[in-house]
């Protein structure tokens, strides 16, 4: 196995790691049922992509006891 000459600096190292952070999410709003959803994806609540039906989507119940 080859082994490195020179040792990486530790600013060299932290400037590598920096494009290792996680982004932030965009959420926008569904224009039908207002819920947040993200961009170009259909609202899984209501099933639609630009003001266009493409899923189906069962009404959740939830039983109280």
């Amino acid at each position: 196995m080859s082994v490195p000459k020179k040792r990486k600096t530790s600013s060299s190292t932290k400037q590598q790691r920096s494009h290792h952070s996680l982004k932030k999410q965009t959420l926008g709003s569904c224009p039908k049922c207002g819920q947040a959803v993200r961009p170009h994806i259909a609202c899984s609540f209501c099933g639609t992509y630009k003001g266009k039906a493409v899923l189906k989507v069962e009404n959740k119940v939830k039983n109280k006891k």
